[in-house]
């Protein structure tokens, strides 16, 4: 913690002096971004979204799921308030610790283990972010390993051309601050970018006997590049280097449905010795070359990663042993589980007239991650039979590997305080999986008049190994090879329009312990829609048809209710996943000063399970043939409008989610319940002092709407309170 501090108090004593950053093209964004800037209709096949430097400053969220709001096809769910952990999906699949679509990070897999175990406790601080990109359907088939879904790639910001910086600070409710600085320059043709970001809160909850439940988040980056040009070629070669770490006071548990509605942000007092620490570093080499008709980046990687988290696991007796009352059950049917209840609420001693009653079972999931890898990707252009051929292609060799090292301790409840007994720790789970992988694509986009056509393929070719520590007898090796073909086409009906269509195989690797003969969850993807865009207004529609062969899920301590399944995964079957995404918008000049943006998105989500079956899965249960998938809405929508000049703008942002099921069937704790639908409104301004930097203000929920937002794992879990700051921002 010490040294990132003392690395951002650096990047804040540099120097200031700077323009304000202006959108680049393709070329200049360092070869790490993959859609275009341009305001003209693009003519990629597939439904892929663009947030630019300029639609992430409208608000400054630091939480991606914010963000994502204004993204179609989306589906989220909600844990902390703050997107500390994001729980993202594309299309129906869940949304769980965004495990089933592929995160990057300037190109490259930024997951913790993306084959070996994609749960993505690590995800980047989107303050530093210039960009997020969105791809799903065809457009992810360069992507993966995840490829049901789709992919999201963050930019970072690029070396600039010439020495150029910026401050941005801001503090608020909560507790909120927020310190965010960058300079860069050349110097003797070596550019670099130091970059560094400080974000704390207090949090937003009140905990049974005082104490924070916010968070603090460090963040430095580190860029360096040499440009050489040597004949028709331009060779660009680059270092980054990353380091991140970050506390938080988070647990997973939640609270009643009575205690809910009485006191919506309390937290119980068995929670008190909550705490999560990660650490994150990462480097990348990188070489860029490019011609007039060909490209070619080639990066190694390595990226480290480091977590421990402590959390209520549930009750145990003097013997160690479960009380079989889960707290799921315990905080579904608190009537039902009354001692149980009351320990976690500190309303009842762990131990009364010297005999023990039950103590706190608190369980640290201690996990080392790394991944690795040797990544290239290319392009060339040319001119066969008179058709355009646009040939994209890469390889990769990939390695990552997760080693848990769960255990557990006993705390007692005392008057309200949850207290270490110090009776030492028990191991539980203590494995080691890894996975060496080899991933290629191939795609052809011909140009036939108005028609380009996109011939790809995908191919993921995995040696995976699990071992478990406490039973050596326990291990497995094994092979997965498959191949995901896919095709995507745009037919220009004008300069201003067109249609888009698509189909191609998804996949997601099955975990190194689920046996080698068990059928992986495979997918075929189809999307049709169009696009308009005339430099003042841009429309898409896309309908999807997602046919799951087999789809799977993994319990984890996010989404289970029992700790005896964790890792364990189960199979649903058949599943169809169907709707529409819509996005437009539009700026309306209201005099010659002032304008009103506005911009809607929309997506209606169907899914239905294919077939009966009986599942010990905590979100599955008995499912029917025609039952829906859990956390997945079937309508959601938001909304911005602002008011704009050259230099204020004042911009609001409705978001509207519709009600979803917490469990598909029946036979569950949570069956039969609803987390309810929600309209949360977000307001920011801000005002241009030209050369003495911009003032900025916003509220993240102006009318402190207090909605639940999940009940998992354990209890109703809220939206995040209203939140107001104020920030100031300098570029030099």
């Amino acid at each position: 913690m010490q040294k990132s501090l003392l690395a951002l108090a650096v990047v804040f004593a540099i120097p200031q002096a700077i323009a304000a950053d202006k959108p680049a093209d393709d070329g200049e964004l360092e070869h790490i971004q993959i859609l275009s800037h341009y305001d003209k209709l693009r003519t990629e096949a597939g439904s892929a979204t663009l947030l630019t430097e300029a639609d992430l400053e409208k608000f400054e969220y630091d939480d991606i799921h914010r963000i994502l709001a204004s993204v179609p096809g989306v589906n989220i769910r909600e844990e902390d308030g703050y997107g500390l952990r994001p729980n993202i999906g594309f299309r129906g699949v869940t949304p769980e610790r965004s495990k089933k679509i592929t995160i990057m990070e300037d190109g490259i897999l930024i997951g913790p283990s993306p084959y070996s175990a994609p749960a993505a406790y690590y995800f980047p601080v989107t303050t530093r972010m210039t960009a997020v990109e969105v791809f799903k359907g065809p457009a992810a088939i360069k992507h993966g390993p995840q490829t049901v879904a789709g992919a999201i790639n963050l930019v970072t910001r690029q070396i600039p051309e010439f020495s150029e910086g910026a401050i941005d600070i801001s503090a608020g409710s909560d507790g909120y601050q927020k310190a965010h600085a960058h300079f860069g320059s050349v110097v003797n043709n070596v550019g670099f970018l130091l970059e560094g970001v400080s974000l704390k809160a207090d949090g937003f909850k009140d905990l049974d006997g005082g104490g924070d439940t916010g968070f603090v988040k460090n963040d430095i980056l580190a860029k360096f590049n040499y440009k050489l040009q040597q004949g028709e070629f331009d060779h660009t070669f680059g270092l980054k280097l990353s380091y991140s770490d970050e506390e938080s006071d988070e647990t997973y548990l939640g609270l009643t449905d009575t205690d809910f509605a009485a006191t919506p942000y309390r937290r119980y007092a068995a929670s008190q010795p909550a705490l999560m620490e990660t650490e994150h570093q990462q480097v990348m080499f990188s070489h860029y070359l490019e011609s007039d008709d060909f490209t070619l980046t080639s990066r190694v990687y390595r990226n480290d990663y480091e977590r421990a988290w402590k959390k209520l696991n549930g009750l145990i007796n003097r013997q160690f042993a479960s009380t079989g009352a889960s707290l799921s059950k315990t905080l579904a049917d608190p009537d039902k589980y009354d001692l149980e209840y009351r320990v976690i609420s500190g309303q009842q001693d762990s131990v009364s007239d010297g005999q023990p009653v039950l103590y706190l079972n608190m369980g640290t999931n201690d996990r080392e991650y790394y991944s690795q890898g040797i990544q290239i990707d290319g392009g060339f252009d040319f001119e066969l039979y008179d058709l355009k051929h646009k040939i994209s292609a890469g390889l990769r060799y990939h390695e990552d590997e997760i080693e848990r090292k769960h255990f557990e301790e006993t705390y007692s409840m005392v008057s309200g305080v949850a207290i270490d007994t110090e009776l030492g720790i028990r191991p539980q789970t203590q494995n080691l999986e890894s996975t060496k992988a080899w991933s290629v694509y191939i795609e052809d986009q011909i140009t036939i008049d108005a028609l380009t056509l996109g011939v790809g393929v995908r191919g993921e070719l995995m040696d995976m190994h699990h071992e478990d520590k406490k039973d050596l007898t326990k291990w497995q090796d094994k092979t997965t090879r498959i191949w995901l073909p896919g095709v995507s086409g745009f037919y220009q009906l004008s300069e201003e329009s067109g249609l888009l269509f698509g189909a191609h195989k998804g996949f997601v690797p099955s975990s190194p312990s689920r046996s080698a003969s068990e059928e992986l969850e495979t997918s075929v993807n189809y999307e049709f829609g169009g696009r308009f865009n005339d430099g003042v207004t841009q429309l898409e529609l896309v309908t999807f048809f997602n046919d799951y062969k087999n789809l799977t899920e993994t319990c984890a301590s996010s989404n289970c209710g029992e700790n005896q399944q964790l890792d364990e995964e189960f199979s649903g079957g058949e599943v169809d996943v169907y709707g529409l995404e819509a996005q437009f918008s539009q700026s309306y000049p209201l005099n010659l000063q002032i304008e009103i943006p506005y911009s809607f998105v929309y997506t209606y989500t169907q899914s239905e399970f294919k077939s009966s079956f009986q599942s010990d899965f905590a979100q599955w249960g008995d499912v029917t043939k025609g039952d829906s998938l859990p956390y997945l809405p079937e309508h959601q929508a938001s909304f911005n409008i602002g008011l704009a000049t050259s230099n204020w703008r004042v911009t609001a942002a409705v978001k509207y989610v519709g009600s979803m099921p917490e469990v598909a069937g029946n036979g569950q704790v949570l069956s039969g319940v609803e987390v309810p639908s929600s309209v949360i409104v977000d307001l920011s301004a801000s005002y241009e002092f030209d050369q003495y930097g911009r003032l900025y203000a916003k509220i993240d929920n102006v009318f402190d709407e207090v909605d639940i937002v999940s009940r998992r794992p354990y209890g109703a879990r809220p939206t995040k309170s209203r939140q107001v700051s104020v920030g100031y921002k300098y570029q030099f």
